[in-house]
């Protein structure tokens, strides 16, 4: 473990242990606890052990943690915007003591680093999502995706690292903050602008770049975030093809696989630091479109006043650019002349424009990133999906599930599947009972499996119980960042599934011997808002199978 001293953006602390000391902690790990590092942790722990998070040694303790949420600074007065902690599950934590070392393994066992461990504690987890997004309500977005990831007790202490995390994808696009500070040396740039992005780049955003750094007479480095827990491969292949549309001489692109944290200002000034340890002089964005890090940010002008000298590196947020079909040009709103004919496209219009397979204008973006896009967002005709019926046992549910599969099938162009709620039963989930643990657990893995099949450009039939609309909400939020989710709710009366009762599972329900019967002794919460209610009672199953077919083609899911 060492200091790199170098020209750009001051010291960098390598926390790779040298070999002789790697063969103790190897032979010391086997005796020490054990800990499976998430993605985020995983992502976290490569960017400490590499400098990016410079000056942190390891995750915070106890006193760095405190002070950062009160004052964005470290014990030592250092200027830190973010809390960088390893949570831990709390049956893990209560084993757990100042004074022992933890072994810090990814998922596959694999030993990445030693955590000598000085704090072990209880965070009050309100308090610290009200310091990061300025509420502690459980409805908003980035509180609730803190408190659904963030496990109870932290872990703090010093980090040995003793393997690199490895990234077996672009990795002719990765680079360390000592590997870049490196080519920016042997390339003669002394100041660097990285350009902050979380979503591809188009020709506005190459135009606003390119404007920026000749103003400023520095160098640019596309340094584009990526999580590598996210569909990410199009994006990265989106930057590479741009590339082409830079100066070569003046424009470098890197990947930065940083975990977000969604702490708006803050996460605004905590990516600053990093780029400054990646040695780069200013950090550039387009206003309002990198994760909210707008100019108009409430407070970002007087955080700036207050840490602006102590950052090192200079913030830049520029206006975005429209097309001006006079002068087939880019430029801003503010200086666009009256009556001139502008031309925007938003990311909601770009997504609708993707679904729906229409043009996309050649002045907006380039014929290679289009064509990258168009892989990802296939025309709602061409996209996977997922037909998730849902409805008391009887209901009809899989009766139609198997008429409108016979339909698809007959139709083709797209593989079709049927995941049915009593064949998952025996055949995925034999082990499981009734339990509402049991029932959440069984549509989980029916979910994971439909967005696999959604992911691949497929369809998924799955015709399960599913009870609860905590876990159907699940369902729905995994599938449909791959694809479309179309919830059908097969509303058939307890009264006329009970009358059916094909199975004789009501009447042994009624009698007892069946326990936590759902509509009997269990409950089914009914679906608010599905796409389709169903109810069976009257209709013929080709009838509600077409009524499903024609849902799916007045939303362009099949010609």
């Amino acid at each position: 473990m060492n200091e790199l001293i170098a020209p750009y953006g001051g010291e960098l602390v390598d926390l790779f242990a040298d070999d002789a000391r790697i063969a103790e902690l190897k032979e010391a790990a086997l005796s020490m606890p054990s800990w499976d590092v998430t993605p985020r942790q995983q992502a976290d722990l490569d960017l400490l052990m590499n400098g990016a998070y410079s000056p942190l040694r390891g995750f915070m303790g106890w006193e760095d943690y405190g002070r950062v949420l009160r004052e964005m600074r470290l014990a030592d007065g250092t200027l830190w915007p973010l809390p960088i902690t390893l949570d831990v599950s709390e049956a893990f934590g209560d084993k757990l003591a100042p004074g022992q070392s933890l072994a810090l393994r990814d998922l596959e066992g694999v030993l990445l680093a030693v955590l000598h461990i000085d704090d072990v504690w209880r965070p009050d987890h309100a308090a610290e999502a009200l310091a990061l997004y300025g509420s502690s309500d459980p409805q908003h977005p980035g509180v609730a995706q803190f408190l659904a990831t963030t496990q109870p007790v932290y872990v703090g202490g010093r980090v040995e690292g003793v393997e690199a995390v490895m990234h077996h994808s672009f990795t002719d696009l990765r680079f360390s903050p000592a590997e870049l500070r490196a080519q920016f040396a042997k390339r003669g740039w002394v100041q660097v602008a990285a350009y902050h992005s979380a979503a591809p780049l188009h020709a506005a955003q190459r135009e606003l770049s390119v404007r920026a750094v000749r103003e400023l007479g520095v160098n640019l480095l596309l340094h584009p975030v990526v999580e590598e827990e996210d569909d990410y491969y199009y994006r990265a292949r989106c930057y590479r093809a741009l590339l082409d549309h830079y100066p070569q001489q003046t424009t470098q692109l890197s990947l930065l696989s940083i975990p977000s944290r969604g702490g708006g200002v803050r996460e605004m000034l905590w990516h600053a630091v990093v780029r400054r340890n990646f040695g780069c002089s200013h950090m550039l964005w387009e206003a309002g479109a990198a994760r909210g890090y707008g100019i108009e940010d409430k407070g970002l002008q007087e955080v700036l006043s207050r840490y602006g000298a102590e950052l090192g590196v200079q913030l830049i947020a520029r206006e975005p650019l429209v097309y001006v079909e006079d002068s087939a040009g880019f430029e801003p709103l503010a200086q666009v002349g009256a009556g001139a004919r502008t031309q925007s496209i938003d990311e909601a219009e770009l997504q609708r424009r993707l679904r729906e397979g229409l043009e996309i204008p050649a002045w907006f973006s380039y014929p290679e990133i289009i064509a990258e896009l168009r892989i990802r967002y296939p025309a709602r005709s061409k996209q996977g999906l997922t037909l998730f019926f849902t409805g008391l046992s009887g209901a009809g549910k899989s009766t139609i599930a198997k008429a409108v599969l016979a339909k698809l099938l007959e139709l083709g162009g797209r593989p079709v599947t049927l995941l049915d709620g009593d064949v998952v039963r025996k055949n995925l989930s034999s082990e499981l009972g009734f339990s509402r643990e049991h029932r959440n657990l069984n549509i989980r893995r029916i979910g994971y499996v439909a967005s696999e099949i959604t992911k691949n450009g497929g369809i998924a039939i799955c015709a399960p119980i599913a009870p609860y609309a905590e876990m159907r909400r699940e369902v729905r939020q995994m599938i449909s960042q791959y694809g479309g989710f179309i919830e059908v709710h097969v509303a058939t009366s307890l009264e006329v599934c009970e009358g059916r009762d094909r199975k004789g599972l009501y009447a042994k329900a009624r009698a007892g011997i069946i326990k936590e019967f759902t509509g009997i002794s269990d409950p089914y919460e009914a679906p608010e808002n599905p796409e389709l209610k169903i109810d069976t009672h009257g209709l013929t199953i080709d009838e509600a199978a077409q009524r499903v077919f024609l849902y799916l083609e007045q939303q362009g899911y099949i010609v």
